[in-house]
């Protein structure tokens, strides 16, 4: 009775001291497991659906909703349990609420839509959760007055996923040269181009090459037209069109893509347009009010 180094002694109940440095156990999984929700959460919609092609699953178009339901559940609660503030919300919400604006606006014309563009920017400027976010609830909100069914979460899907990889994208640098371009201050304001004459033919070579360093930005707008294609199409596949040989899935793809490319080319135009004008305010307003 006199140990007091025993399991229940009172040495017992002192953590032994980490090293100096060293993050906590209990840190490190708890910022672990957000990373491991969000990638599951983006990839698993694209490997179930090729699972259900491969497959050829009973059921395909339930069981691909319901795992597209719960990755954007899980996208949303992983969002707010960064518990944002009020004024990290608003700029999503409004970046939102014109992009379903403009796609309500530009209906009668097919695929000519501003809200892969303006998720891109979304997800450039505050980061690859807003840039989900914005596609997302952009896709929801426009769907009150297009028209709601079962292609509203693979539409939400596939327009986070266009803003998600293009904060992915500008996270790593791949549109430094447009951010350059756009004259954004902070890390690149030592290099943003002076303003070129105008007359002559060095006007036309500064416009050559700022056109140049922004081609990743657009290269990558124009892919996100097919990209949201192949999601869409891919579903309704698997999900209602059940081809039984590969002329047959050729053809639904082949059907598709003229519409897929005027996505593209559309978001491209959007991206001209807006790019440089509202990556200067936002970037204004995120740093006035420390958003993060």
């Amino acid at each position: 009775m006199g140990e007091k180094n025993g399991l229940y002694g009172a040495r017992a109940g002192k953590p032994s001291p980490a090293a100096p440095g060293a993050p906590a156990p209990g840190r490190a999984c708890s910022r672990a497991l957000p990373a491991l929700c969000e990638a599951a959460a983006i990839a698993g919609v694209p490997a179930v659906l090729a699972a259900c092609a491969a497959l050829r699953a009973e059921h395909a178009a339930l069981l691909s909703l319901a795992v597209v339901l719960a990755a954007l559940g899980l996208f949303f609660a992983q969002y707010e349990q960064r518990a944002p503030r009020l004024r990290d919300i608003m700029p999503t919400v409004v970046l939102a609420a014109c992009a379903a604006a403009g796609r309500v606006l530009f209906g009668p014309i097919p695929d000519f839509k501003p809200v892969s563009a303006v998720a891109i920017i979304a997800g450039a400027v505050f980061g690859r959760r807003s840039g989900f976010m914005t596609g997302a609830l952009a896709a929801l909100a426009s769907n009150f007055f297009l028209g709601q069914g079962p292609w509203t979460p693979w539409q939400m899907y596939a327009w986070g996923l266009v803003g998600y990889l293009g904060g992915v994208l500008a996270q790593a640098g791949a549109f430094r040269g447009a951010e350059r371009c756009a004259g954004l201050g902070g890390a690149y304001a030592d290099t943003a181009p002076a303003r070129q004459p105008k007359r002559g033919l060095r006007r036309w070579r500064g416009l050559a090459r700022r056109a140049l360093l922004a081609l990743p930005l657009y290269l990558y707008g124009f892919l996100s037209g097919p990209l949201y294609g192949l999601i869409l199409n891919t579903w309704s596949i698997v999900g209602f069109y059940h081809p039984q040989t590969a002329a047959q899935l050729a053809a639904v793809y082949a059907a598709a893509l003229p519409f897929d490319l005027a996505h593209g080319a559309a978001t491209v135009l959007f991206l001209l347009a807006l790019y440089a004008p509202w990556c200067r305010k936002l970037a204004r307003v995120k740093r006035a009010y420390g958003l993060r």
